[in-house]
C-alpha cells in the first residue's frame, strides 16, 4: 500500500501552530545558542549551545535559570523586546564574551499579549565571516561615541555657571549675610527661593549657589517663565514626545528638566507661572519625574531647583493666584536679596566693577567716579537696583571722553544732576586752534605742573595713611580706581 504524502493542515490555527513549532525547532537546532525569558525578564530556558558562552560571562552553568537576563548577559536588549513587543531581527551584541550576531523575538499568548522573549545567537565570530559589515559597524560606533562626547562637552560648556559667590559684589552687612546664606544652602540639594526686587542680582546668585555645590560640574539650565508664552511653557519644561502634534519634531525634544538632569534648574520669575502648570510643576518637584507632552512614558530626573521672583508670593497665595502647596514646596531655603538702597555702602565697589565690565564690553577706557558723582548716585532711590545703576553708568560713559565722571556728567541721566556748563557764544570754533605759545626757559607747561602736583599729593596721602590706598583715595577726594590708574601711569 503506497505511503501518502504529508500535507499541510487546512485550518489557519493548525497551520500557524505548525509554523511556530517548526520555526522554533529550526532555530533551536541551527542557532549557536537560544535563550527564553519570561515577562519579568527571568531566564526560564537556555540551550546547550548557549551554555558554552556563560563561563566567559563569569557564570557557572547551574546559576542562571531564574535570574534576570540583564544580570547574566551584559548589554542585552531582551527587556526592550518585552516592553515594546517589537522584534530585533538582526543586531550585534558585544560584551566580555565577544561580539555576536543575534536575533530577538517577542513571545505572545493566544490573546496576543507579550509573555516573554526568545534570543538567538546566529554567529559567534561575525568579525571573521562578516568583515565588511563589522568594520562599518565599528566605524559608526566610534563616530557615535565621539559625537556623544563632543555633545556632552558642548552642553557642559554652554550650561556651566557664569558666576561664583565672589561675583556678588559688596562688603556691607547685608551683602555679607546674603553670601553667608548662599554658601550654606549650596551644601544641600534642597529647593532655594530667591526673593528680591528686579535687578538685585538673583540670577547671579543662582549661578553662584550652583557653582559652590556638589553639582557644579553638571548643567545649569535657566528659564525665564515671564519670557515664554503660556501655551509653550509645558513643552519648554517637560519636553515633547516624537510626533506629539502636527509640526512636532519626529525625534521629539527634551524639556528643561531633562536638560538639567544631574544639575540645577533655575526658574526665574516663578510668580508668573500660570495656575494649571503650577500643579504639574509641584508633582515634578515631589516625584522627580516628568512626562513629555504627547507621551505616556514617565522619565526620572535628578534636578536641584532654584526659583526666583520679584513678586510677593505670600500675598499671591492669599489672593488665590499662586498655589499654597507649591509655595511651601519652593520656600524651603528662602534668601532675600536686598535692594541697592539698603546697601549703599557697596555703591562705590559696585560702580567700579560695573565700570570695568562696561569698558571691557564696549572697548572704551575705564571711567572712574569723582566724589560728587558718588554722592549724587547715593541719593537716588534705584527702583531698578544694580541693573539700573549699570544703565546710568553706561549712558554717562558714552556721552563723554573724560576719564573721571563727576556729578555734571550725569545731567539728563539722573534727576538732580547739575547741568553741564555751556560754552560761551563767542568761543572760537573747534577748527580754529590757537597758535602754540613759545616755550620760555624755566617755565613748566600746565599739564606738567598739574601732573607733578598730583604725584606729590598722592605720595603725601599714602604716607599719611600708611600705604592704605582706599583711605588715601578718600583723603584725596577721588575714587579708588582713579588712584590705581594714576599710580600705574606715574
Amino acid at each position: 500500500m503506497p505511503v501518502s504524502e504529508p500535507t499541510l493542515p487546512l485550518d489557519a490555527d493548525s497551520l500557524l501552530r505548525l509554523a511556530a513549532q517548526s520555526t522554533f525547532d529550526t532555530f533551536a537546532q541551527t542557532a549557536m545558542g537560544v535563550m527564553v525569558v519570561d515577562r519579568a525578564h527571568r531566564i526560564v530556558w537556555i540551550s546547550e549551545g548557549y551554555k558554552r558562552f556563560l563561563p566567559a560571562l563569569g557564570h557557572e552553568e547551574s546559576d542562571f535559570v531564574g535570574r534576570r537576563v540583564e544580570e547574566v548577559v551584559p548589554n542585552t536588549l531582551m527587556a526592550q523586546v518585552i516592553e515594546t513587543g517589537q522584534p530585533i531581527l538582526v543586531d550585534l551584541l558585544t560584551n566580555q564574551a565577544g561580539t555576536f550576531l543575534v536575533s530577538r523575538l517577542p513571545l505572545r499568548d493566544a490573546a496576543g499579549r507579550v509573555i516573554g522573549a526568545m534570543g538567538m545567537v546566529l554567529l559567534d565570530h561575525p568579525e571573521t565571516t562578516m568583515q565588511p559589515l563589522i568594520g562599518k559597524f565599528n566605524r559608526l560606533q566610534r563616530d557615535l561615541d565621539s559625537a556623544r562626547q563632543q555633545l556632552a562637552e558642548h552642553l557642559t560648556r554652554e550650561r556651566r555657571p557664569k558666576y561664583s559667590i565672589a561675583s556678588f559684589i559688596g562688603a556691607s552687612a547685608a551683602a555679607m549675610e546674603v553670601k553667608r546664606q548662599a554658601r550654606r544652602v549650596a551644601q544641600s540639594d534642597s529647593t532655594v527661593l530667591l526673593l528680591g526686587e528686579t535687578g538685585t542680582g538673583k540670577e547671579l546668585l543662582a549661578h553662584a549657589i550652583h557653582a559652590a555645590g556638589a553639582r557644579a560640574a553638571k548643567p545649569f539650565v535657566g528659564v525665564n517663565i515671564a519670557a515664554v508664552p503660556d501655551a509653550l511653557l509645558e513643552a519648554e519644561f517637560f519636553g515633547v514626545a516624537p510626533g506629539a502634534y502636527t509640526g512636532a519634531d519626529r525625534k521629539g525634544r527634551d524639556g528643561k528638566f531633562r536638560l538639567a538632569h544631574g544639575g540645577t534648574l533655575f526658574l526665574d520669575e516663578i510668580g508668573d507661572m500660570p495656575l494649571p502648570l503650577q500643579a504639574k510643576l509641584l508633582r515634578v518637584l515631589q516625584e522627580q519625574e516628568v512626562e513629555p507632552l504627547g507621551s505616556n512614558q514617565v522619565q526620572h530626573v535628578d534636578v536641584r531647583v532654584i526659583a526666583a521672583t520679584s513678586r510677593d508670593l505670600a500675598a499671591m497665595v492669599r489672593s488665590g493666584s499662586f498655589r499654597a502647596d507649591l509655595f511651601y514646596r519652593l520656600n524651603v531655603l528662602p534668601i532675600r536679596v536686598p535692594p541697592l538702597r539698603e546697601r549703599l555702602a557697596d555703591l562705590e565697589a559696585l560702580a567700579d566693577a560695573l565700570a570695568d565690565d562696561i569698558a571691557r564690553r564696549s572697548g572704551m577706557p575705564h571711567r572712574s567716579l569723582a566724589v560728587d558723582a558718588l554722592e549724587l548716585l547715593a541719593r537716588q532711590p534705584w527702583p531698578g537696583n544694580i541693573r539700573e545703576l549699570r544703565n546710568v553708568l553706561e549712558q554717562a560713559s558714552l556721552m563723554t571722553d573724560d576719564l573721571v565722571l563727576g556729578a555734571r556728567h550725569f545731567a539728563g541721566v539722573v534727576a538732580d544732576a547739575p547741568a553741564l556748563p555751556q560754552a560761551p557764544a563767542s568761543a572760537a570754533p573747534a577748527s580754529a586752534a590757537p597758535a602754540a605759545a613759545p616755550r620760555i626757559a624755566g617755565v613748566k607747561s600746565l599739564p606738567q605742573a598739574v601732573a607733578e602736583l598730583e604725584a606729590q599729593a598722592i605720595r603725601e596721602a599714602l604716607a599719611a595713611t600708611g600705604g592704605n590706598k582706599l583711605a588715601a583715595s578718600r583723603l584725596l577726594g577721588i575714587a579708588r580706581a582713579t588712584l590705581y590708574e594714576k599710580l600705574n601711569t606715574a
